[in-house]
């Protein structure tokens, strides 16, 4: 018998723990009309840097060179618009991927320019502005401070030679480059 009674008084301590009620981090209680109760409370959140670049094209198509550009030297092209988004200070650069452009025959006897430098274009941030040749090292284009939208346009200027410039395909892939320091 005192078997159940134990039995019996631990069964009913633990009901009678298990439906106390449990201690709550806030309360309010508000009686009467109108009521209203308010309790503080906090949220938080970490941003981390975002940054976000968008172009108005992926390739671009570069002017073809005339008799008149082979006398000047080069000849212009607008190239594509690209545009920073960043809640942070960002710089955008610029670099050739190879040294040399990548050229494909097109005139059987005139082998197309296989060593066509880089070098052999330049760009620039204003159509009338002073233009850098683009080599394989990063190029500062552009820096700026959180924004939502800061769009630059690149202005390009590709060098011609009558001797070295032979017939052909060229192309050369150009790399952006975002950071946020």
């Amino acid at each position: 018998m005192t078997r159940v009674r134990f039995g019996a008084f631990v069964i009913a301590t633990l009901i009678g723990l298990s439906m106390a009620p449990s201690p709550a981090f806030a309360q309010c209680t508000a009686s009467g009309a109108p009521a209203s109760c308010g309790l503080p409370g906090s949220v938080s959140m970490t941003a981390s840097r975002v940054v976000r670049l968008q172009m108005s094209a992926g390739s671009t198509a570069l002017t073809a060179p005339t008799p008149a550009d082979f006398d000047a030297g080069l000849n212009a092209t607008t190239g594509p618009t690209v545009t920073v988004s960043a809640n942070a200070a960002w710089t955008l650069s610029l670099r050739a991927a190879a040294a040399t452009w990548t050229a494909t025959n097109t005139s059987p006897g005139a082998p197309a320019r296989t060593t066509k430098p880089a070098a052999d274009l330049k760009w620039s941030t204003a159509s009338n502005g002073s233009f850098s040749a683009l080599t394989t090292s990063d190029a500062n284009l552009v820096t700026g401070s959180a924004t939502a939208s800061n769009a630059t346009t690149l202005y390009f200027q590709t060098l011609y030679s009558w001797t070295l410039d032979t017939p052909g395909n060229y192309s050369m892939s150009v790399v952006l480059t975002l950071t946020s320091p």
